[in-house]
C-alpha cells in the first residue's frame, strides 16, 4: 500500500453538495403564504408521506372547511414546490401533541393557563441519577415527585386527596370528585 498526499485523496472525493430542503420544508416556508394568515394560525403541516402532506388543525370544524379547500390549496402549492404533493388532509390528531410547544406557549402568554382552576404552581423537583432499568428507582422517584408537588395542597373535604387551591375555590371539592357528581 502506497501513502498519497492528502491533496489528492480529497481530490477523488465527491463535492460536498449542501443537502437539498426536504418537501416539508418547503411547506412550511410557503405554508402562510398559500393559505393566508388567518389560516395559518389555526393549522400546522406536520409531515409528508408518499406525497400527502397531513396538517393538523385547531379543531374539527377547520378541518372540515379546509378539505373543500383541499384542491386550491394544492394546486397553489404544487406551483412553489420542487416536487408535488399528491393531496392534502386535515386532521386534529397532532395539534395537541408535545411537538405543539408553540400553541402550548400562546396559551400560557394569553393567560387561559394562569387562570386555570387546577393549575399548581412550579415545585422545584427533586434530582436523582436513575437506572432506566431499574423499574422500582423510576417508581420511588416518581412518587418522591408527586409527593414534594402535593404536600402544600389542602385537601379535598370529601375525598381528602391534595386539591389545586382553584379547584376549591371554584367547586368546594376537586375535580375528580366535581365530575362525579356531574
Amino acid at each position: 500500500m502506497t501513502f498519497q498526499r492528502l491533496r489528492g485523496v480529497l481530490g477523488s472525493l465527491p463535492q460536498y453538495r449542501p443537502p437539498e430542503e426536504t418537501q416539508l420544508q418547503q411547506v412550511l416556508r410557503y405554508w402562510s403564504d398559500v393559505v393566508g394568515v388567518a389560516v395559518a394560525a389555526q393549522t400546522r403541516p406536520v409531515t409528508v408521506q408518499r406525497g400527502v402532506l397531513k396538517v393538523a388543525t385547531a379543531n374539527a370544524g377547520w378541518a372540515q372547511n379546509l378539505v373543500f379547500e383541499r384542491r386550491r390549496i394544492l394546486e397553489k402549492l404544487n406551483a412553489l414546490l420542487t416536487m408535488p404533493l399528491l393531496d392534502i388532509r386535515f386532521s386534529t390528531t397532532h395539534w395537541h401533541s408535545p411537538d405543539n410547544r408553540q400553541a402550548l406557549d400562546d396559551a400560557e402568554r394569553s393567560g387561559l393557563w394562569l387562570e386555570h382552576p387546577s393549575r399548581v404552581e412550579d415545585v422545584p423537583i427533586p434530582k436523582a441519577n436513575l437506572n432506566p432499568a431499574d423499574p422500582k428507582a423510576a417508581f420511588d422517584y416518581w412518587t418522591t415527585v408527586m409527593q414534594s408537588r402535593s404536600q402544600h395542597l389542602p385537601l379535598c373535604p370529601q375525598c381528602e386527596c391534595p386539591t389545586p387551591i382553584g379547584e376549591l375555590q371554584r367547586w368546594s371539592v376537586c375535580a375528580v370528585c366535581v365530575t362525579k357528581r356531574w
